[in-house]
């Protein structure tokens, strides 16, 4: 190696556009510092006589100069160096813009730190020339050797031609650099946002909370590489964290829905601090509780721990961790922050949910407790009662209320029937409909089968218009024939034919595509003895109810029980 120096010293330049040349296509043909550094270091030894050359470079964002790459013949013990602008001799050349040559490292008392440095290396004389492009000042190019006064002036003038296309060179080399920074970083961005993405994506089409960790957990692993994750919630009243969920292919030591106490767990720091924190095997093994000792004995080697906080309240942590592999950095630690401000999100609205289920079966039960007790006390509001009759009576009423069947309530003058008429259509699904009341009594019998069925225009002499009948209007609803066992049997039947079909002729005739499923019910009312017209074949019904003289008027008006009644259920059929 001395023998190639003095080579090196013995050559002068004689070409100079030869020179250039070659230092053109050198700086062309790399992308990188140090590898265009060190194919310089050959080219300019044919003109300088040099045994350490490196690349000094201002940084703007600190105002420093900072040694960038260095190449030399001697092993180098410093490869990092930062220095304020004032204490570097690349500085004063960066801020002068002309060249600075030291002969003797010895004679010269300024810049203390890189002439202890060059001693160090065995140097004895330098020299710094300016890094400048059209565009911006870079820092300085340095050349120093182990002889004194190594650089003469005719050196020095062409290093400084060369060192011009060094400087674009070194300007490409650094905006390329720039450009792959900015390529990562947009990278990175895109990740994260993608990730985002996927974990909203996740908790919008997730319902259950186990399949919605999975898919979490499934998305950040593309991203930041583990193989331990954990969702964790604090219980107030115990002061702990609820392992709510564990995606890990473990021994099974720590469990979901195993309780991990606050103080001295990886967790418990996160929730405590408010801000992300990453542990290493050390930083377990220092922490003084189980938690840490069954981590360390699942394997987990490093492990991140950030908060789930919503609106300043913290709810529990996130965690993830590795068996191997390098610890997390500060970059994943955000990433993981990111995540968790979504996950905290979710968890808000599960512990909501989880609370709204818990009153909600509260109130079901409440529910059905007022239920019957209103239905005992109070579910017939116009009828009011204590007696164990009046109560059968009542509760036949509920069972035959929920039933498409056709009714008859029998009963004296004023015991109340249509009272029960009014609570059976009330308890029924036709509540919402009309309840059409007709008295038979004050109709004329000639003029009742028109009220009960309608009649079309010229029907009859006197019909000018057509008329809905009472069956047709009570559609949907109720019918409730008030003094039926006053009509004559004509009617009677075909009341009854009504209710059996569903249908009636003029109703057919006037719509007959319309649907006839949904047809009023029926409730019929007499005061007379109908179990004997029943077996004469008079009118035929699913279900009857008899009253005796049960109600009176109080002063107020309201009918209220006076003494007892009787009551039956049964069906009959024509004879």
């Amino acid at each position: 190696m001395r023998a190639a120096r003095a080579d090196h010293r013995a050559c002068a330049p004689s070409d100079l556009h030869r020179m250039l040349l070659d230092v053109l296509h050198a700086t062309a043909s790399h992308r990188d510092l140090q590898s265009l550094l060190c194919d310089l270091a050959g080219l300019l030894r044919r003109v300088a006589r040099f045994d350490r050359l490196a690349i000094v470079l201002h940084d703007p964002e600190r105002d420093l100069m900072r040694l960038h790459t260095i190449v030399s013949l001697e092993p180098t013990f410093t490869t990092d160096l930062e220095l304020p602008v004032p204490e570097s001799p690349a500085g004063l050349v960066w801020q002068t813009q002309r060249p600075f040559v030291v002969p003797r490292i010895d004679a010269e008392t300024r810049f203390p730190e890189a002439r202890r440095i060059l001693r160090a290396e065995g140097m004895r004389s330098f020299c710094i020339l300016p890094l400048t492009t059209p565009l911006r000042r870079l820092g300085g190019l340095s050349f120093a050797s182990q002889d004194e006064d190594a650089f003469s002036e005719a050196d020095v003038e062409v290093l400084q031609e060369l060192t011009s296309q060094v400087a674009l060179a070194v300007d490409n080399t650094l905006h390329h650099d720039a450009a792959h920074r900015a390529q990562q970083e947009l990278a990175r961005k895109r990740d994260r946002l993608q990730l985002l993405l996927e974990v909203n994506n996740a908790l919008v089409s997730n319902l259950d909370r186990r399949a919605l960790f999975s898919a979490i957990s499934n998305c950040l692993r593309r991203v930041v590489a583990h193989d331990y994750t954990s969702l964790a919630v604090y219980n107030g009243e115990r002061n702990a964290f609820d392992m709510w969920a564990i995606e890990f292919a473990g021994k099974g030591l720590i469990k979901e829905h195993m309780f991990v106490p606050v103080e001295g767990s990886p967790a418990g720091r996160a929730f405590t601090t408010g801000e992300p924190v990453r542990f290493g095997r050390a930083d377990l093994a220092a922490l003084d509780s189980d938690v840490g000792r069954l981590l360390l004995a699942e394997g987990i080697q490093s492990m991140c721990c950030v908060p789930l906080t919503v609106h300043d309240r913290r709810l529990g942590t996130l965690s993830i961790g590795r068996v191997g592999g390098e610890p997390f950095t500060a970059c994943d630690a955000e990433l993981l922050a990111s995540v968790a401000n979504q996950v905290a999100f979710s968890v808000e609205n599960a512990l909501a949910f989880q609370e709204i289920a818990e009153l909600k079966d509260k109130l079901v039960a409440e529910k059905v407790y007022l239920q019957d007790e209103i239905r005992t006390e109070y579910n017939f509001e116009e009828i009011i009662g204590q007696s164990s009759a009046l109560k059968r009576a009542l509760h036949e009423v509920e069972t035959v209320a929920p039933t498409d069947s056709a009714v008859l309530v029998c009963g004296e003058t004023g015991t109340g029937k249509e009272l029960i008429a009014r609570a059976i259509h009330e308890l029924s699904r036709r509540r919402e409909r009309t309840f059409v009341k007709l008295n038979c009594a004050a109709i004329p019998t000639g003029l009742l089968e028109s009220e009960l069925f309608g009649h079309e225009r010229g029907a009859f002499t006197g019909a000018i218009a057509q008329r809905v009948g009472r069956f047709e209007l009570a559609d949907g609803g109720t019918l409730f024939l008030d003094e039926v066992g006053d009509t004559r049997s004509s009617c009677s039947r075909s009341s009854s034919a009504c209710s059996r079909s569903r249908s009636s002729s003029v109703s057919a005739a006037r719509a007959p595509n319309a649907s006839t499923s949904d047809w009023s019910r029926l409730r019929t009312k007499t005061s007379k003895r109908w179990s004997r017209r029943g077996r004469s074949g008079t009118i035929c019904t699913t279900a009857s109810m008899s009253f005796r003289s049960c109600f009176h008027r109080s002063a107020s008006g309201r009918r209220t029980f006076r003494r007892s009644c009787g009551t039956s259920c049964r069906n009959s059929r024509v004879a």
